[in-house]
């Protein structure tokens, strides 16, 4: 389900979208491993005491974060408040089936 903060523009909630796409397509992608996908789902599922803001190099989220903003980025911090994050977590969470990973 998607979550958006209030606080969030319209193009924080654009990127939110787009990242949330993405992150589905990714998780139903075949290639996906089963471990990268839980490591993603286990992100959704975390709230932001448990991430503690760290910066995320992981190729598939920060390319995700990069189409969906247009910029290049290089890490992108893991909090539910960021829009790139939540939209690719949620969004792979989301794609997945409840039975697979335990949800």
């Amino acid at each position: 389900m998607k979550t958006y903060h209030s606080d969030w523009t319209e193009e924080q909630s654009a990127v939110y979208d787009e990242s949330y796409g993405i992150g589905q397509a990714w998780a139903r992608d075949p290639e996906t491993p089963s471990e990268d996908l839980q490591q993603v789902v286990n992100l959704a599922a975390a709230d932001d005491d448990d991430l503690d803001g760290v910066e995320l190099s992981y190729p598939p989220l920060v390319e995700a974060v990069s189409d969906a903003t247009g910029r290049l980025v290089e890490s992108v911090p893991a909090m539910k408040h960021e829009p790139g994050f939540a939209g690719f977590v949620d969004g792979a969470r989301d794609a997945v089936s409840r039975d697979v990973f335990g949800l």
